[in-house]
């Protein structure tokens, strides 16, 4: 039957199991605000009982395992917000930027030169002598569309260097979570669990959930597989890295994003690589198309017009723009009419005193509907592009907003789960020291016990 020296190895047991609880909670206070962390928790039971005549005699406490908390549904839902917050974030920052380049409506604006453009052609039409506010009025403009194409190629170009950044951070992050799954996997041998590690590991997942969607799937040995798109980022120890391609795209320089050693480009599905490129190879390129087709209709309006009129000095058949240049960016004015405003055609007939009947069929090109099938006029179309960026701009961010409710909602239902309570530490650390001292006080008895037991049993003379 169980000794006294049974007792000793009850209490001693106790201690060993209680200190470790003690420390768990000291080690969760320490951590309650380390960035991914989660709470531990010391899994108690009774040591295996033993059998005596009398029957099953319990053997006292051990610390079966140390355990961190965590709620894997809550964290992958949180995940899935985080990349879709981000997208939407990097989207609305970029729609804004475009938003402050356009600047309407203000006073001077594109909007605005483009009325005085069409004021200016009036005012000759009223007065022949005005040729040369008809020129400074068409270097405004011609200077607004050089610099909001500019704005959108700097734009652009930007964009590109930060898809290279980010992928640059994609590898490096890969890198580390490949790093660490070894690490997993080598103290979880003997079946302990390397909660501090995986910590470290879901931080690093969670940082790279910002930048790409991605899906996680956790391996009997511990290690963690990552799946971007299809195909898989991090296997158990290896990573596989993403390189960037650099091409030609029309009069751009476009970054790819391919897996390294091939021509596959990758898939994102959200995140803030996804809103880069969307926004780099559609957002961006589309208000530049705008800008263009805005560039060329006013220089093939203008010009089909002007040709067919004549010149203070009898020309005729002069074009007003350069009809070579019909971009935004290079729209330019005619240098032989900015030399001489003698050439530009208000008149309709040669010599005919007053006549500026061609200087007004320009001026009317204002209420014309040349854009859009015929439906909208020059203003009309450029009023379109900036309303519908208006509205873009708003809906990225309500769905900004939306997603960071959800995302926060999500965050603090996790932290709910998996979060450090310093109250419910403090509390446990009273219970798990109240435990040490009556495990003590056990050891004690016991040691009161044998020392009655071996000095009673002592020979005397």
């Amino acid at each position: 039957m169980p000794g006294l020296f049974s007792g000793l190895e009850i209490g001693k047991r106790a201690l060993m199991a209680q200190q470790l609880a003690m420390n768990t909670a000291s080690h969760n206070i320490a951590n309650s605000t380390t960035p991914g962390y989660s709470r531990q928790r010391v899994s108690l039971v009774a040591s295996y009982p033993q059998d005596t005549p009398q029957g099953s005699v319990g053997t006292g406490v051990l610390a079966d395992s140390v355990r961190h908390i965590r709620d894997l549904f809550l964290t992958e839902q949180y995940r899935g917000a985080n990349s879709n917050q981000t997208q939407w974030e990097t989207t609305h920052k970029t729609l804004s930027q475009i938003e402050s380049f356009f600047n309407e409506p203000s006073g001077t604006g594109l909007a605005q030169s483009i009325s005085d453009f069409w004021n200016a052609w009036e005012n000759l039409a009223t007065n022949p002598t005005a040729r040369s506010t008809v020129i400074e009025k068409t270097k405004v403009l011609v200077n607004e569309l050089k610099q909001y194409a500019t704005q959108l190629n700097d734009l652009q170009a930007s964009l590109n260097s930060e898809i290279t950044n980010r992928v640059q951070q994609i590898n490096e992050l890969g890198g580390q979570i490949a790093a660490i799954n070894k690490q997993i996997v080598g103290a979880e041998l003997a079946g302990d669990k390397a909660n501090d590690l995986r910590d470290k590991r879901d931080l690093l997942v969670d940082n790279l959930s910002v930048l790409a969607q991605v899906r996680t799937i956790e391996r009997p040995n511990g290690s963690l597989t990552v799946l971007l798109g299809s195909m898989a980022l991090v296997d158990g120890g290896d990573s596989l890295d993403i390189a960037t391609k650099v091409e030609q795209s029309g009069n751009s320089t476009v970054t790819r994003a391919v897996w390294k050693n091939t021509n596959f480009d990758i898939e994102f599905s959200g995140g803030e690589l996804y809103a880069l490129q969307q926004l780099r190879d559609k957002v961006v390129p589309g208000y530049q198309s705008g800008l263009d087709t805005l560039a060329k209709t006013i220089v093939e309006q203008v010009n089909t017009i002007h040709r067919g009129g004549v010149g203070a000095d009898g020309s005729t058949g002069v074009n007003f723009f350069s009809p070579f240049n019909v971009t935004a960016m290079t729209i330019s004015l005619n240098t032989e009419i900015e030399n001489d405003p003698n050439l530009i055609a208000a008149a309709l007939v040669s010599g005919a005193p007053g006549d500026t009947r061609n200087a007004q069929a320009i001026s009317e090109l204002r209420s014309s509907t040349v854009l859009s099938a015929n439906t909208q006029t020059i203003s009309e179309y450029y009023a379109g592009l900036v309303g519908t960026l208006g509205i873009k701009t708003q809906e990225a961010s309500n769905l900004k907003e939306n997603y960071n409710l959800l995302a926060t909602q999500l965050d603090n239902a996790k932290q709910s789960v998996q979060g450090v309570s310093i109250d419910e530490e403090m509390t446990n650390m009273v219970k798990y020291q109240r435990a040490y001292e009556a495990s003590a006080r056990i050891v004690t008895y016991v040691d009161s016990a044998l020392e009655t037991l071996i000095g009673g049993m002592g020979v005397t003379r």
